[in-house]
Order: C-alpha cells, then sequence, then structure tokens
C-alpha cells in the first residue's frame, strides 16, 4: 500500500482529532502532490515544507529548520505525521527547534545528545499532553493502571490526551496494546493544556533536561480501543507495568 493510501486508512482514530488538516493534506498527497507540496497546501504561512533534498549531507536536520524556517519531508508515514504536528502546533514545534537549535550550536553534534535534546527528541518522536482531573494524574504517576482505567473511568469524560509525537501516531497506523506514549509530567489539570501557545511556553530547558515524563499505554485510554471495555484488558503486566 502506498504511503498516503496507508495514511488515508486511519484517519477517524481518536488521537487524530485534534489534527484538523488531516483529511485534506491525504487527499492531496493521494491525489499526486509531493507531501511537501500537499502539507503547504492547506498550511499557514508560518510553516512551509520543502522537499528532503533541500537538506545537505554536512548539516543537521534541527539546525536547518531553524536557519531556513523550512521543515524538510519524505514522501513517507513518519514525515506525514510530523506535518500535521506542525500544522497543528506551530509554536511549540518551533519551541522544539528552537532549543535543538541552540543545543547544537552550543556543544555541536556528537555522539550523544545529551540530557536536554535527548527530552526534546523523545517528546517530539513520542509525546503526550494529558490535562486530566488529579485523580487520574495520582493514579498514572502511581501507575495504578486499575485505579487509572478502571475504578475512576468515569473521569476520563473529564480528561483530554493529545498523542504530539509524530512517531507514536505513526505506530497507531497500525495500532498495537504496548504503544506507549511518555506524557509530560505536568502532575495537574491545566487549563487550556493543549492549547498550542500554552505548550510552547512550558518547554522550559532546565526541566525539559530533566526528562519529565511519565509512561502511559494509550490503548487503555477508554474510547481508544473497543477491547479496553473489559476490565480484564487492564490484567497485562508486560504492557501495564507497575512501577519499579
Amino acid at each position: 500500500m502506498r504511503a498516503a493510501e496507508s495514511a488515508d486508512s486511519n484517519l477517524a482514530t481518536p488521537w487524530l482529532r485534534p489534527f484538523t488538516g488531516r483529511h485534506r493534506v491525504s487527499t492531496a498527497w493521494r491525489a499526486g502532490l509531493p507531501l511537501h507540496e500537499a502539507l503547504n497546501s492547506v498550511g499557514p504561512r508560518s510553516v512551509q515544507f520543502v522537499p528532503q533534498t533541500r537538506l545537505s549531507a554536512d548539516e543537521a536536520y534541527e539546525a536547518f529548520i531553524f536557519r531556513t524556517r523550512t521543515v524538510p519531508t519524505r514522501d513517507n508515514l513518519h514525515d506525514f505525521f510530523n506535518g500535521l504536528v506542525w500544522l497543528a502546533f506551530p509554536q511549540t514545534k518551533r519551541r522544539l527547534n528552537e532549543l535543538q537549535a541552540a543545543e547544537i550550536a552550543r556543544t555541536g553534534v556528537g555522539a550523544t545528545r545529551g540530557p536536554l535534546r535527548d527530552a526534546l527528541t523523545l517528546f517530539d518522536e513520542n509525546g503526550a499532553v494529558l490535562d486530566a482531573p488529579a485523580a487520574l494524574w495520582e493514579a498514572l504517576v502511581a501507575r495504578d493502571w486499575h485505579a487509572l482505567f478502571v475504578t475512576r473511568r468515569a473521569l476520563w469524560s473529564d480528561a483530554r490526551l493529545l498523542v504530539f509525537g509524530h512517531a507514536l501516531l505513526e505506530k497507531l497506523v497500525a495500532p498495537r496494546k504496548a504503544a506507549t506514549a511518555h506524557v509530560l509530567l505536568t502532575g495537574a489539570s491545566l487549563s487550556n493544556a493543549l492549547d498550542d501557545a500554552t505548550l510552547a511556553q512550558r518547554l522550559g530547558p532546565e526541566w525539559l533536561a530533566q526528562k519529565p515524563f511519565v509512561p502511559l499505554p494509550v490503548l487503555g485510554v477508554p474510547g481508544w480501543c473497543a477491547a479496553n471495555a473489559l476490565a480484564e484488558y487492564y490484567d497485562d503486566p508486560k504492557v501495564f507495568r507497575p512501577r519499579p
């Protein structure tokens, strides 16, 4: 199956609802436009996508984006989802890029990324943001999965989970029970937590360098998988692991 067709086959899933331009991008891509042109056809002027060939071998990807204010894009699912996140959360993506570029300018590109660049990459690829009642946060941090998803299940009607990481969105094209997000550990319900400007402002380098994340198997979220309507779904220690 072509990447464009694969992208279009799973666009109605709950984790993609925040990405309102997804159908237009997918339609343009399936019609034959290169992905960077499909993204540009629906995107704001603040974000521009260019062919991957614009990126030279001697310049880091993050440094190129910072220097040119454009995003190199390949015709594949990984970059399709990366583009969707750029379109929906341009300020947050720009903030991540600014922090990456600053670290590259400060330390160069070496064999290891360092704690801040590691955290930035982890959030960019596999991150999520949760706006939820305090009782759900308490259960999540404790990795008390039964409380989080069974006894306190009704509280999820007042919660919102944003899957931000584009690599995780790509994995969810063929959902597997073990798919796990790294949720930013804000520790409480936040007004407008999923707002682009609010999220961008929260991304301080000192805080991120501490890797303030907690794992969450996303298919455990009520409504995200039909099988999790049964409490027995969570009796799987290979996925719903206790806190070390």
